[in-house]
């Protein structure tokens, strides 16, 4: 799967657990919870809704390099199958 393939499922998941995201205005390498209205419980949906969307297992030691956007799509990619 290619990365932006991956950002737009990504952000997809992100928008349903905060409507109020505007996709454009984010920059990928700030951290989410900076730039959109997340709490603790909003950003572990969001975790639980990638790990649903995509089958794969995010451990809680992972969480901490869960921080911004690119760094939760290269994340993914490294985890997905290659096609």
């Amino acid at each position: 799967m290619q990365e932006q393939e991956v950002q737009r499922g990504v952000l997809a998941l992100l928008q349903r657990i905060a409507p109020e995201l505007e996709p454009a205005q984010l920059d990928g390498r700030v951290a989410l919870r900076e730039q959109v209205d997340l709490d603790s419980m909003d950003f572990l949906r969001f975790l639980i809704s990638i790990h649903e969307q995509y089958a794969i297992d995010i451990p809680e030691a992972d969480y901490e390099k869960l921080v911004s956007l690119d760094d939760i799509v290269a994340y993914l990619r490294a985890r997905l199958p290659t096609s």
